[in-house]
């Protein structure tokens, strides 16, 4: 039985506790090991023993099949444990099985699932083999081929290169994204379970491994396929639905994938402000020189806005799944950038210690590069654009330019239960259902105690701008809005999603537990501070705002604290 309730399931801090230390020079799952497997470019050995013995592989297994995947905003808690010391052992360990596994539980039969869900279970690896060097994000032109023979119900036989794919080497089984029809169309592609064990070795070839600047130790490699025959049962869904199945099913990991990699950003800014803590300058603490403040609890504000609007996208999977299409691509557009911008602007005030790759900072300079792909790995962030442009003009017309759209309290109460996921009620499209925005015109005229006046005037400045954007998105023309659009339409997307990311954000702050720091309300005029409308970087925080976040940041390293939404126990 998993724990459904609260922002963090108990799992989460066993798994910390497994981990040990992060500061410990004999933990082998410690920064100091992780640095060496690094400059190594290998995975963490002792990092991957302990996961066996924990079991992780059931985090990305649905519960009627064994495992723990019950709540997506869960997964992200237990994976940051993972990706706020190695980023690479996140990915290389979990998070490729956990892409392959939602394109199962969204398609696959009884046969298939069960299959996928015992080599997870046992520790194997799955891996997703959708990539391309030559296609990049563009999955429907994907020349790789499965082929029918003459006889009906024969076999398939897979025709083509898979490349940059993660653990394609080492794992057991792989999803593979194949066209089966030479004719273009939303019905040119099947995704097919090929189960390594059982294929013939002569038909399959190596290709070299990729090296990376980042995530050294992922094992990204490519295999030559050369008309390897696989069952027709081997096909997910009915032949041809490939495309429509990735599209549904990696909303789930658009979504928590970068959620994830907060961890990323909270050991960074621990490790700032441990060093600027120690660090002497003009003859006191660097944290004492008001700039240097200034830009931690910018950052520390960042952290709190990204992981608030990972945590309503993860809980937009469960609550209002038929609108995730839009939510997971806002995700990832708008939390990868918050996260790569905060890690500049901590590696700024790091200066040159930002660079060494020895010392106490040393791991900073490895999660800066782990973090890069963020923006552009599994989708990149224009192509999130290009996803979610389309479908302003009926969000526009249904939704932001009619008041009465309300948005169930449990999309923004963090700790309150979740049903099950329902992988067969994601869509390709939400048909012009925005309860987040909705919810923002009664957000607006809600009643507000008078020392929160500030707040509600920020937030009927948005519902003025959510206006406006109905306006003009609401008269976009379809030729308007494909791939060659101009310029300013997709900046009608960044638009969107900075309003969406600030309504994410109060609502949170309106539905948290009175006891959590989430109600205070410093944090949430700090996000919206941080998120004002402008072409220029986001200017100080008022004085208030940033001496209460600075406290809290100071109090949470001092107690080894988590930086994020939780603020739980961590093993530094």
């Amino acid at each position: 039985m998993t724990d459904t309730t609260g922002l963090a399931p108990k799992r989460a801090d066993e798994l910390e506790r497994l981990l040990g230390s992060l500061s410990d020079p004999a933990n082998p799952t410690g920064a100091t090991a992780i640095l060496a497997a690094d400059e190594r470019a290998e995975m963490l050995s002792a990092g991957e023993s302990l996961l066996d013995s924990y079991g992780l592989n059931a985090e990305f297994v649905p519960p009627w099949l064994g495992g723990r995947l019950e709540r997506a905003d869960h997964l992200a808690e237990v994976m940051r444990a993972l990706y706020r010391r190695d980023p690479a052992l996140g990915l290389g360990y979990g998070a490729s099985s956990l892409i392959a596994g939602v394109t199962l539980w969204t398609a696959g039969d009884e046969q298939q699932t069960g299959h996928a869900a015992r080599l997870l279970l046992d520790g194997r690896r799955i891996a997703i083999a959708f990539h391309e060097l030559a296609h990049g994000n563009d999955m429907a032109g994907t020349e790789f081929t499965a082929a029918a023979t003459a006889e009906a119900d024969g076999p398939l036989r897979l025709s083509g290169r898979k490349e940059v794919v993660t653990n394609i080497a080492r794992a057991d089984a792989m999803v593979v994204l194949a066209r089966t029809d030479p004719r273009s169309g939303p019905r040119s592609h099947s995704l097919v379970l090929v189960d390594r064990a059982n294929a013939d070795p002569a038909r399959l070839t190596d290709l070299p491994r990729f090296g990376t600047v980042g995530m050294r130790g992922v094992q990204l490699g490519g295999l030559r396929f050369d008309e390897l025959s696989v069952p027709a049962s081997a096909v997910l869904g009915p032949r041809g639905s490939g495309l429509e199945t990735a599209l549904k099913a990696l909303q789930i990991t658009r979504t928590v994938l970068p959620a994830m990699a907060s961890g990323i950003l909270d050991t960074g800014l621990r490790i700032s402000v441990d060093h600027l803590t120690r660090r002497r300058l003009y003859g006191g603490p660097a944290t004492a020189l008001p700039h240097v403040r200034s830009v931690l609890a910018g950052v520390f504000a960042d952290l709190l806005r990204a992981e608030a609007l990972g945590a309503v996208g993860a809980r937009a999977l469960h609550v209002v799944p038929g609108s995730s299409s839009v939510y997971a691509s806002a995700v990832k557009f708008e939390v990868s950038r918050l996260l790569l911008e905060a890690m500049d602007r901590l590696a700024e005030l790091l200066g040159a210690h930002f660079y060494l790759r020895e010392g106490p900072t040393a791991l900073f300079q490895k999660l800066l590069r782990d973090l890069a792909p963020v923006g552009f790995g599994h989708i990149a962030r224009a192509a999130c654009q290009m996803s979610l442009l389309p479908q302003l003009p009926l969000l526009a017309r249904r939704t932001w330019a009619r008041p009465g759209t309300e948005a169930p309290d449990d999309l923004f109460a963090l700790a309150e239960p979740l049903s099950p996921l329902r992988y067969d009620r994601l869509a390709l499209h939400a048909a012009g259902r925005d309860p987040v925005m909705g919810s923002l015109h009664a957000l607006a005229d809600a009643p507000w105690a008078p020392e929160h006046d500030d707040l509600r005037a920020m937030l009927r400045g948005d519902h003025a701008e959510l206006a406006e954007l109905a306006a003009v998105c609401g008269q976009l023309s379809p030729v308007e809005l494909g791939v060659d659009a101009r310029p300013e339409h997709y900046d009608l997307v960044t638009r969107y999603v900075r309003v969406l990311s600030r309504t994410a954000c109060a609502q949170v702050w309106r539905h948290a537990r009175p006891e959590s720091f989430l109600a205070d309300p410093a944090w949430l005029r700090a996000a919206l501070c941080r998120s004002a409308p402008g072409p220029h970087r986001p200017g100080p925080l008022p004085a208030q705002v940033e001496d209460t976040l600075f406290a809290e940041l100071l109090d949470r390293r001092d107690t080894g604290r988590s930086l994020g939404l939780t603020g739980r126990p961590l093993a530094v």
